[in-house]
């Protein structure tokens, strides 16, 4: 049996895929030569750097591969110089200053920088590390430097810096020096941007590089205005004197002047909106015109005052006998706002404004507007053995009523009528009763004047809101015509200390009630009248008398250096203590009206001598006739 021959064709593709297959298998043998060269090197150049920065990376162009973070950061501090010798020149115009920018708070930071550069190439994926490393060795890698800018520092310069920079802003404006009127031209105000300004110095400090930095300057031009007219209304003003008057139909005070030099000093100059600009205004001081007014309103001050009468018995009308006063007071804020108009109008003579308040009662009042028809009541005290400062004193406070109105449905206050007592107003110095003792004190006697109005008051029927009674018994308040002693109006007195003891009644009519006051000398006398449209009222009253009695203590004696040795003078009088209770029924017709009861607490009352140094006998066994006080 014969094999079979190959055919040439067959042969030579046997010998093609020989060839094929070895060049396969050469292939495959260079590939995995080079890869395990590749990761040869790829080992050896991570062995060789290992602990070093990737060849190739700088930081800011200082060469920093092959060295480990410490070499890189000596390095570094060591050629990157710009925070300490760099120059950064701000510029404002024409003036410059040089700064270091470490003096504006750049600090390199040597060590964050190395620890950059030796991290590039370290971190991420591990395509992305060798990616790094590679383009490191081939291209070179520049990584910026760590700067830290501290602005706190950079502004605390820039203010510093601001200022010589900054000037205020000036507007035109006109003085007044020995009251001559000057014009003195504004000024722009400048003022650095410290925020704005920092922002480009950031920017600049970036670059490393040197630079200039200009300022930004906020400029504020002054206003635009014509001062001329103003100043010369100023120089109108002070011209002349100032004249300020009452208004026509006004009389009393004034005028009065403010002379060219003390206006000068009134003057101020305002800028105010006017028209959709802005305007230079002269006036007068508002702070300091008040002040002149507000000083010169109580020589204006007026209170109203109602008319006064006397009712004639025979032809039922009313006398007048005083002129109602209408009040008047200085209308500060009006008369400031006119006074400023006038002045600004080129005036001198200046009227002042007045509030006026117009009595009650005027000079035209009718007996039958007031309802006054006849006398309701008259009552009449006596006070016998008064010495003249007394006597002058009972008819100083009973002019003060003399004529006086009262209102229907008003309280009266005996106090509020009655006015300061004071030698300045008519009184004289007589005997008191001041704290534990009778004195000498301005006013002595008012009280006989308020226990008749409180005893025409209480006879009249008219309910009483506030009386008080006298510390101890007073003779005077008990006599009668003739001098004699009645001792059932003890318990009937009232005391005025003004103002901390008044004496109150209503008028609880709808009429009003006018009071007449008659003082007689010679009588020893004074009477109250009361006149209005009697109502058919009437009184009953009764009278415990003097119960609880208490007598009065021994006598003091005391030495007085202000009296000569011999003389023995008595300064206070003996009293009894006791209560009274006074009850009162007021009737309308035959019908009760209303009752009420006056509770009197009398102290017991000492007699009181004073006596000279070395006066013989002193103090006596026996005491002195008593005196009698107020």
């Amino acid at each position: 049996m014969r094999s079979a021959v190959p055919s040439p064709a067959s042969r030579r593709m046997n010998r093609d895929q020989v060839l094929i297959e070895q060049a396969l298998l050469a292939l495959m043998l260079g590939f995995a030569a080079f890869f395990f060269l590749a990761v040869f090197w790829l080992a050896g150049f991570q062995i060789w750097n290992l602990g070093k920065i990737y060849p190739g990376v700088n930081v800011a162009g200082v060469q920093v591969g092959g060295l480990n973070p410490a070499e890189a950061a000596a390095k570094i501090a060591r050629e990157i110089t710009f925070p300490q010798s760099g120059h950064i020149l701000l510029s404002d115009g024409d003036k410059t200053w040089a700064v270091t920018p470490l003096e504006t708070g750049l600090f390199l930071d040597a060590e964050t920088s190395a620890k950059t550069a030796f991290s590039y190439g370290r971190s991420g994926s591990l395509l992305r590390r060798l990616d790094e490393q590679f383009r490191a060795r081939q291209d070179n890698v520049t990584l910026p430097p760590n700067l830290i800018f501290d602005q706190r520092m950079a502004f605390k310069y820039l203010a510093a810096l601001a200022a010589e920079v900054n000037q205020p802003l000036i507007e035109p404006s006109i003085s007044i020096e020995n009251a001559s009127v000057a014009i003195h031209a504004g000024q722009p105000g400048r003022t650095v941007d410290i925020p704005a300004t920092l922002e480009i110095l950031t920017a600049q400090m970036q670059t490393l590089r040197d630079g200039i930095v200009p300022l930004t300057v906020t400029i504020d031009q002054p206003a635009t205005m014509d001062l001329e007219a103003q100043a010369e209304l100023a120089r109108h003003i002070l011209a002349e004197p100032l004249v300020f008057s009452l208004p026509p139909g006004q009389e009393g005070a004034g005028p009065w002047s403010i002379e060219p030099a003390d206006v000068a000093a009134m003057l101020v100059f305002e800028h105010v909106q006017k028209d959709q600009s802005t305007q230079y205004q002269v006036a007068l001081s508002s702070q300091k015109l008040r002040e002149f007014l507000t000083k010169l309103a109580p020589q204006l001050q007026l209170d109203p005052a109602e008319a006064r009468f006397i009712f004639n018995d025979d032809t039922r009308q009313l006398e007048l006998i005083q002129p109602a006063v209408i009040g008047r007071a200085l209308d500060i804020e009006n008369s400031l706002n006119n006074v400023q108009a006038k002045v600004l109008a080129g005036e001198h003579t200046l009227a002042l404004d007045l509030v006026l308040t117009p009595p009650r009662i005027t000079d035209q009042a009718t007996a039958e507007q007031l309802g006054i028809t006849g006398l309701v009541h008259a009552e009449t005290s006596y006070f016998y053995g008064s010495d003249a400062a007394r006597v002058q004193n009972i008819e100083a406070a009973a002019s003060r009523f003399h004529g006086l109105l009262i209102a229907p449905g008003e309280t009266f206050s005996m106090a509020g009528a009655l006015g300061d007592i004071s030698l300045d107003n008519g009184y004289a110095e007589a005997l008191i009763i001041y704290g534990n003792q009778t004195i000498k004190g301005v006013g002595g006697g008012v009280c006989q004047v308020s226990t008749t109005l409180f005893r025409t008051a209480f006879f009249a029927g008219f309910p009483i809101v506030e009386r008080y009674a006298h510390a101890y018994r007073v003779s005077y308040y008990e006599k009668t015509a003739g001098n004699q002693i009645d001792p059932n109006l003890a318990g009937l007195d009232a005391t005025v200390f003004v103002p901390l003891v008044d004496l109150k009644f209503t008028n609880d009519t709808p009429h009003w009630l006018l009071m007449e006051t008659y003082v007689s000398p010679a009588y020893s006398s004074i009477t109250w009248k009361f006149y209005s449209t009697p109502d058919g009222r009437s009184v009953q009253w009764d009278t415990t008398g003097p119960v609880n009695i208490v007598a009065a203590p021994k006598p003091v004696y005391r030495e007085s250096p202000d009296l000569p040795s011999g003389k023995v003078k008595q300064v206070d009088w003996p009293a009894d203590g006791a209560d009274i209770t006074v009850n009162r029924r007021v009737y309308k017709g035959d019908a009760l009206y209303f009752e009420d009861a006056f509770h009197t607490h009398y102290e017991p009352w000492q007699a009181i001598y004073e006596y000279g140094p070395g006066t013989e006998g002193m103090p006596p066994p026996e005491t002195h006739e008593d005196g009698e006080g107020e």
